[in-house]
């Protein structure tokens, strides 16, 4: 992380929706720093879909419910923040990116958000073409969505919300549509963004294999509370029982049952090739 300070800040919050009985959330404290690469994970029903529209403004805005406590972005508080001004600050791309590709051609589709914002043309020119060089997307520019494969409208998507320069981009479970090489190169892509724009990237996934050599930091939720907080090697090494509902890395699992057995082999592993310069046998060991 090359910038300090929380972009994103849950401040004692508890959400319940209307007309339901329990808190869907519950005493929230949390804050994400500007330029961080989180994972959130948990098992279904953990609240991490309501956490994620407590950020981008749906709650309250769209979903009415009991609200306590406060959540800001950018500094803004998102109750009294038009959505419109939160969709500036946080961009939320979908699991399935046909959910918002609609336009007939690659570029219209990326210029959609910021027509709707009424930006000046040449700005919009602009903020289209250095997206789709951002995603490498630019020789696809006048070609309909629906020849596109899965992972051009995974980056398409992207650049749509990209186009916008928001503070936060979301992705939810960006890997779940996607082949094992068409995943993998999305990963590479969301570092790569990473580095250049030092935007803060949150990524909803049940699966870990992929994405934990990446993060700076995993989340994993459960009943509506953040049960585990902290960086991948020191979340993915507690006991399994606490991760329960996630994808724990097959490496992972591999380095507990070494451990077990009594082989120590320094800290876990967040990739196979990690696990394998572990084990290499070393000149006159």
């Amino acid at each position: 992380m090359r910038s300090v300070g929380a972009v994103i800040e849950f401040r004692d919050y508890s959400f319940s929706y209307l007309g339901g009985n329990r808190a869907v959330l519950d005493l929230i404290d949390l804050k994400i720093e500007r330029g961080e690469i989180v994972i959130l994970a948990g098992p279904t029903g953990c609240g991490k879909s309501t956490l994620l529209r407590s950020i981008n403004g749906l709650i309250p805005h769209m979903y009415p419910g009991d609200r306590k406590g406060s959540v800001l972005v950018d500094g803004l508080d998102v109750a009294l923040t038009p959505m419109s001004k939160i969709a500036e600050k946080v961009g939320f791309v979908f699991q399935n990116p046909e959910n918002q590709i609609f336009m007939f051609s690659v570029e219209r589709d990326i210029a959609f958000a910021l027509e709707n914002l009424a930006m000046p043309r040449n700005e919009i020119r602009e903020r289209v073409s250095w997206a789709m060089n951002l995603l490498d997307i630019a020789h696809l520019a006048k070609t309909a969505p629906h020849e596109l494969s899965d992972g051009q409208k995974q980056r398409v998507a992207i650049a749509g919300v990209l186009a916008m320069k928001p503070s936060v981009l979301i992705l939810d479970e960006p890997t779940s549509l996607l082949d094992p090489k068409t995943a993998s190169q999305l990963v590479s892509t969301v570092n790569q963004l990473h580095d250049s724009l030092n935007i803060t990237i949150i990524v909803v996934e049940h699966r870990l294999d992929l994405l934990a050599g990446i993060a700076t930091r995993i989340l994993i939720m459960q009943d509506g509370t953040i049960r585990l907080d902290g960086p991948p090697r020191e979340v993915l090494s507690k006991r399994e029982a606490e991760l329960a509902g996630i994808g724990i890395p097959t490496v992972t699992r591999l380095y507990t049952l070494l451990r077990q057995s009594g082989l120590s082999i320094g800290q876990p592993p967040l990739s196979p090739h990690e696990l394998a310069e572990l084990l290499r046998v070393k000149p006159n060991d």
